[in-house]
């Protein structure tokens, strides 16, 4: 005996949950919209963008991350992160990788006016940390990076 919402229940024709609520046609097509995601434009994706702020960048680090830091005249603010397999398995890595872009995605855009490549070097400790003590050393290297930044814009 098969349960509703199966596929021999789909193949009868009937609608399944979503598009019984009729939600399916309110989802949008374009991620990038929604608020909690992470869009193309504020992310460092192309190897030699990586190699210009690995090459330019003021190099900051912190006690779970190094960052790499380099100033644009883009529209935004962007990220990018490397996280090699020396840091960890797959799920390590994208652990991290979400960590890191949640808290650039809060901390980001707001804390400067200034607009950077910034490159993050996630640090195996990371793994072991408690939350409070990741997302306080990133806003304090985040905050010495835009101090930093400033610096470099007045002399």
């Amino acid at each position: 005996m098969q349960r509703p919402g199966t596929l021999a229940a789909a193949s009868r024709g009937s609608a399944g949950p979503d598009e019984a609520r009729g939600t399916a046609a309110t989802v949008p097509d374009d991620r990038e919209s929604l608020s909690s995601t992470f869009p193309r434009h504020r992310r460092i994706r192309q190897r030699g963008e990586f190699g210009t702020v690995f090459e330019g960048g003021t190099r900051l680090h912190g006690r779970f991350f190094t960052f790499l830091v380099l100033p644009t005249q883009l529209r935004g603010s962007r990220l990018g992160i490397v996280a090699s397999r020396k840091f960890g398995g797959a799920v390590q890595r994208n652990r991290a990788k979400r960590l890191i872009r949640e808290m650039f995605r809060q901390l980001g855009p707001e804390a400067s006016s200034k607009t950077i490549d910034l490159v993050v070097i996630p640090r195996r400790e990371l793994l072991t940390a408690e939350f409070t003590q990741i997302v306080k050393d990133f806003g304090s290297i985040w905050r010495r990076a835009v101090d930093r930044m400033a610096a470099h814009r007045r002399g």
